[in-house]
């Protein structure tokens, strides 16, 4: 056994650096079982949490040709639908201006994907934009039932309608 390890019967102690650690064992094939069992049964509980809602806005720089800004956008929605997430809407912004340069660069194309998903696929999508050179910047966020009816209204057009008809209101008075 190495110097610095001793075994109890329900401890072991390891000395690092002149401090000594106990950490508890499990005594027996009963408690391990149950300990595998209860990892095993939280494990699928976290991954049969219900779906959320969300939606990401990312920036592509401004040097990309449509190709490679449509090849861009389909990698990132294919990451989206690997990882169990339903896409319901997505939409070109365009090439815009930056309110302040980024990367020495002051235009990017806007993209917005809403989407429904478990929480873990966030953290992927999220590595795949930091991964990728292509991106500027990228923003996820989760939405609440307000925000979703409010894109539901919006992907109607219902918010034009209104929008429209409050302007010829203000001009016939």
């Amino acid at each position: 056994m190495p110097e610095g390890l001793a075994v109890g019967n329900q401890f072991i102690a390891s000395a690092f650096r002149e401090n000594i650690y106990y950490s508890l064992l499990v005594p027996s094939r009963k408690s391990l079982t149950f300990a595998g069992s209860f990892i095993v049964s939280l494990t699928n509980l976290c991954s049969n949490m219900d779906n959320r809602n969300y939606e990401t806005v990312f920036i592509l720089t401004p040097v990309l040709n449509d190709a490679q800004v449509q090849e861009t956008i389909e990698k990132f929605t294919q990451v989206l639908k690997e990882n169990g997430a339903d896409l319901l809407n997505t939409e070109n912004w365009g090439l815009r201006k930056l309110a302040y340069p980024i990367q020495k660069k002051s235009t990017g194309y806007y993209y917005l994907v809403e989407f429904t998903a478990p929480t873990t696929a966030i953290d992927v999508l999220e590595l795949a934009y930091r991964r990728d050179e292509r991106v500027i910047r990228f923003l996820t966020t989760a939405l609440d039932k307000h925000a979703v009816a409010y894109n539901e209204r919006r992907r109607k057009g219902e918010l034009k309608e209104q929008k429209a008809k409050s302007q010829s209101e203000a001009v016939a008075q």
